[in-house]
């Protein structure tokens, strides 16, 4: 497996593309904008795109949804059908699935929105905006901030050591980074 990192500057949100090197398919997360470099990568190296994980419906994660669908096939996998219809394979509560020849593990996590997941693939987490380096997602309200705060504890710094968190938005961290410096949990 191997990770690649994309940026759009639009939203400042962070896009992953993962990818099987042993079947040649690919996965994509939260394609906020779809750049030439990601379409080049992905008929450069002839990949596959055969799924796309959406961590929420914001648009900074969706935007590019539209791109995606105009060029491949991918299944969709999100907790809200309104990302794409009844093309959307709604994940609810926590899981696994596969997706590319990888085992892909699911987490609903509350709070930022009510429809946000975390996927864990291999040792990596992917947050959305559930957690960033140093903080966690914004809420509209106390009662949801403190489900989020609940859900993070329970579920990602649970997590062993080295797992590392790669977020919708900003830098990687690590569960034991946020374990001990994340002032929300300190």
């Amino acid at each position: 497996m191997k990770v690649y990192f994309h940026l759009s500057i639009d939203g400042f949100s962070n896009c992953y593309v993962i990818t099987n090197e042993t079947t040649k398919e690919a996965i994509i997360i939260d394609p906020g904008v779809v750049t030439k470099e990601i379409i080049e990568q992905i008929e450069r190296e002839k990949y596959k795109l055969v799924g796309v994980l959406i961590t929420h419906n914001h648009s900074s994660h969706v935007r590019g949804l539209r791109t995606l669908r105009k060029i491949y096939s991918p299944v969709i996998y999100a907790a809200d059908y309104d990302v794409a219809g009844s093309d959307t394979f709604l994940l609810k509560g926590d899981g696994i699935i596969r997706v590319a020849g990888l085992s892909v593990g699911y987490m609903s996590i509350t709070g930022h929105t009510n429809n946000s997941l975390v996927y864990k693939i291999g040792q990596i987490l992917f947050t959305g905006d559930v957690l960033t380096a140093g903080l966690v997602g914004s809420t509209n309200s106390s009662y949801s901030k403190k489900s989020l705060l609940s859900n993070i504890r329970s579920k990602i710094l649970s997590q062993q050591t080295d797992i590392l968190v790669m977020p919708g938005h900003g830098p990687p961290t690590t569960v034991v980074a946020e374990r001990n410096f994340n002032k929300n949990f300190n």
